[in-house]
């Protein structure tokens, strides 16, 4: 049995906390024995419990934590880890420095653009402890590893892309209306959604714009927003709405664990971010065969193209409202990229494929030494 201890640094919800859960609940049980190392409890811990699985909890504080790094040490010594495996820059940091010190092959994974903060300057000191510590980089998406070898240095060599994936068979268009219901809206509105925390760049205020292009020319629309919102960011998008005319166009509906019936009463899903490592959402709605419109914003590329889809350039309100506007007006596209879009979902982008291609890069870190032949 191989020992693999999962670390993340966030307690969620979003794309690399999914990502984080789909490894710890897919990989194969008769190989791998999975521990978790968390900051608290929260989304991922509720998670984690219900798959059963109890995480420990370790939490760092401040540029760097001395305590986080020697509690990392005291679990891999203790539970005779094998691989370590981390998600995203804090914990690849010190997972590095821990394999490094305890002598245990790591996997880092990256999953956006806004992984690294530019503003700490130890940044350049934090990424050669991935280079030197981490057996493999992986990078969510294409687009995501070319950023950081060419901003970071990191190791070309070590540097893999897996894609995310999606349980298809989790997903279906057998909706109940209960948010449509919720938000008093009958069959003849058309329901136009987007699903993603609250956060810069997610891109809600190119969104709100649009929407009030939209609204002169089909007034039948309304719009919903699913995600944690609280702070500045937030409250400028309430004002914002308000001032564009919104007040019963657009609903900030907060964080909700119903994805699926979200997606299944959703008659467009938009992802109108200006900057996305990925976007597990998109493959979501795609499962959930819902027409998408996203931006180029980097991931998002690598999942859609103008045959399963319409690709819009981020930050571009006039170009978001009028590929609405047309995804409205053709029914014949939307039948034709929903179809497109999960063909190429079924064959590139299942959960399957992901947790496969983990289970063959841990095989291929630890081949070089002795522990693979004593596991199989």
């Amino acid at each position: 049995m191989i020992n693999i201890l999962h670390t993340i640094d966030t307690t969620g919800p979003g794309g690399a906390e999914s990502v984080f859960l789909q490894l710890i609940h897919g990989l194969d049980k008769e190989r791998f024995r999975s521990f978790a190392a968390i900051p608290g409890k929260g989304w991922v811990y509720d998670r984690l419990v219900e798959g059963g699985l109890t995480p420990m909890f370790i939490n760092a504080s401040g540029s760097f934590s001395v305590r986080y790094l020697l509690q990392l040490i005291d679990i891999i010594r203790r539970h005779d880890i094998d691989i370590i495996q981390s998600h995203l820059f804090g914990s690849n940091v010190y997972c590095s420095l821990a394999g490094m010190i305890c002598r245990r092959p790591v996997v880092s994974t990256f999953h956006g653009f806004v992984d690294a903060e530019k503003r700490d300057r130890f940044l350049k000191i934090k990424f050669s402890f991935i280079n030197r510590g981490s057996k493999k980089i992986v990078f969510v998406s294409e687009q995501l590893r070319k950023h950081y070898l060419g901003m970071h240095g990191l190791n070309e060599g070590k540097a893999v892309t897996i894609h995310n994936g999606v349980d298809l068979a989790a997903y279906s268009r057998s909706g109940r209306g209960e948010i449509r219901k919720e938000l008093g809206l009958g069959r003849d509105h058309v329901l136009i959604g987007s699903i993603g925390n609250i956060r810069p760049a997610k891109g809600y205020d190119h969104l709100l714009r649009a929407a009030s292009l939209i609204a002169k020319h089909h007034p039948e629309c309304r719009f919903v927003i699913a995600g944690q919102g609280s702070g500045a960011l937030y409250e400028g998008l309430l004002r914002l709405k308000k001032e564009l005319g919104l007040d019963d166009k657009v609903h900030f509906i907060g964080f909700r664990d119903n994805i699926h019936d979200i997606l299944s009463d959703l008659d467009i899903f938009v992802l109108p971010s200006t900057s996305e490592g990925f976007s597990i959402v998109t493959l979501e709605a795609i499962a959930s065969r819902v027409p998408v419109i996203v931006t180029k914003s980097g991931g998002p590329e690598e999942i859609v193209d103008n045959e399963s889809g319409i690709l819009v350039s981020p930050g571009n309100e006039q170009e978001l409202a009028d590929a609405i506007g047309k995804m409205i007006a053709d029914k014949r596209m939307r039948i034709r990229v929903v179809r497109n879009a999960y063909d190429i979902v079924q064959k590139k982008f299942s959960l399957q494929s992901l947790v496969e291609k983990y289970e063959g890069l841990y095989c291929s870190v630890l081949s070089s030494g002795s522990l693979i032949q004593r596991y199989h």
